[in-house]
């Protein structure tokens, strides 16, 4: 039963969708989501399509599963996160102040192509894991609600991805402001009774949840915490589906709805977090990413709804992801004419990337957050010392940042392998991940300072 109702449910989801996204599209709406009108989104639309482009499937799952290794150290460590909302609306508001229109605009002023062309690496591996992440939560999600299909996983990843492509590329960003309303809509209902109804079961004891160690104890929640804190600056800004939404609307309802985001998608992660820290509480064993072990925990309606409200998160999420694949391709690199059919080659080209890394089977949803992190963090003492200190900075500190990013990323990454053993200290991975953001925030920061002159406005701009 569990298994005809979600997929019913998600069926419907995407008709909804497809009926949602607009019939007739311009070019500016699919690239820069104003409405057929030509006007921009409204606070609310703004505010929830933040909120479900962020707590994105991958986000939830990644929640619930450090909440039952660490218990609420773990839950909040992934919280800390959030917290780019209000550094991403910081930033995006000293960018608007200075007249840049994206951040490559203001890359690009200060350090060339060569500059851009940096930033755009990693946002690009950014949106590709998006794509990924999502669709393998997917297939996760219906290999186990259908295991009597042998290819379960692998066809729902493909129908999902035909789609939920099939309405993105229609309408862009502009359709997908407007089914992040109602797909936002729908997974507050559903998450919310979800909810409810472990808040009011017998077992629950709201105390000890907070109070949890997980099953592996607290400790390297903490240090996953020092992580986000660390990364929280640049995180954001390594987001285009964030960045791109900073510069739709006037900046008094761009400021408020980066506010807005932030406490709402908190309060989600955290609540959706409880889950696994109830599952460690209740001595289950972990399975299948939480999802089997929630299945022999939960009534099978409150199953049911943990992972509809999963499977809308990750529909959500790949609309947002491709709209902000087709602006970086089309408007940033020039790589497709500003079309409606330039954007949605696009589109089509990361949908069959993403799934088809789906296929190399690795589904560690954390990896993909603390690489991209660190791979984001030279932008950190790049933003401080140029952009809110109004100092110039060299290209080569700019290029020396970037590098220690990297291979900082990198090495985490191939943590595993002989030659990156050799040189990452002794400990857990979490361990190792917080040694690499300090090193590469020193290498960088060392690197910056070094090449700081003086104010950009006296600099002429780079060829």
């Amino acid at each position: 039963m569990t298994a005809s109702f979600v997929v019913a449910i998600f069926a419907a989801i995407i008709l909804a969708s497809l009926l949602a996204a607009p019939r007739r599209v311009t070019v500016d709406g699919f690239f820069g989501g104003q409405s057929d009108t030509g006007q921009a989104p409204k606070l609310l639309t703004l505010v929830l399509s933040q909120v479900t482009t962020w707590i994105f499937a991958r986000s939830l799952m990644n929640a619930a599963i450090l909440g039952y290794f660490y218990g609420m150290a773990g839950t909040l460590a992934y919280a800390a996160y959030y917290g780019s909302f209000l550094t991403g609306g910081f930033v995006v508001a000293r960018l608007r102040a200075g007249g840049a229109e994206s951040v490559q605009d203001w890359l690009g002023t200060r350090f060339g192509r060569l500059g851009t062309s940096c930033y755009n690496l990693v946002i690009a591996l950014r949106l590709l894991s998006e794509v990924f992440a999502n669709l393998i939560v997917v297939g996760l999600i219906f290999s186990a609600v259908l295991p009597e299909i042998a290819l379960a996983k692998e066809l729902s990843i493909a129908l999902v991805a035909l789609l939920g492509l099939a309405y993105s590329a229609w309408g862009g960003l502009s359709a997908a402001l407007r089914t992040d309303v109602l797909q936002m809509a729908v997974f507050l209902v559903v998450f919310t009774v979800a909810f409810i109804a472990m808040l009011l079961s017998p077992s629950f004891d709201l105390g000890a949840v907070l109070t949890a160690q997980g099953t592996s104890g607290s400790y390297n929640g903490w240090i996953l915490m020092a992580v986000a804190a660390l990364q929280v600056f640049s995180y954001p800004v390594h987001d285009p589906v964030m960045m791109d939404r900073g510069f739709l609307a006037d900046e008094k309802t761009t400021r408020r709805s980066f506010f807005h985001a932030f406490w709402l998608s908190a309060l989600c992660i955290i609540a959706f977090g409880m889950f696994g820290i109830q599952a460690s509480l209740a001595g289950a064993d972990y399975e299948g990413q939480l999802i089997g072990t929630w299945a022999g925990m939960f009534p099978s309606w409150i199953f049911a709804a943990l992972l509809i409200s999963l499977l809308i998160s990750a529909l959500s999420t790949l609309d947002s992801a491709l709209s902000s694949a087709s602006r970086l391709c089309v408007e940033e690199l020039a790589l497709a004419p500003r079309s409606l059919n330039g954007g949605r080659a696009v589109m089509i080209l990361f949908m069959l990337a993403g799934a088809a890394l789906t296929l190399w089977g690795n589904a560690t949803l954390f990896d993909a957050v603390a690489v991209s992190g660190t791979a984001s963090m030279f932008l950190t003492p790049v933003l401080i010392v140029g952009l809110v200190m109004g100092r110039t900075v060299a290209l080569w500190s700019y290029l020396v940042a970037f590098g220690a990013a990297l291979i900082g990323a990198t090495l985490y990454f191939a943590r595993a392998a002989d030659w990156a053993a050799a040189v990452l200290p002794e400990g857990h991975k979490y361990e190792q991940l917080l040694a690499i953001c300090i090193i590469v925030l020193i290498v960088g920061f060392v690197a910056v300072f070094a090449g700081a002159r003086r104010p950009a406005e006296e600099v002429e701009p780079a060829e």
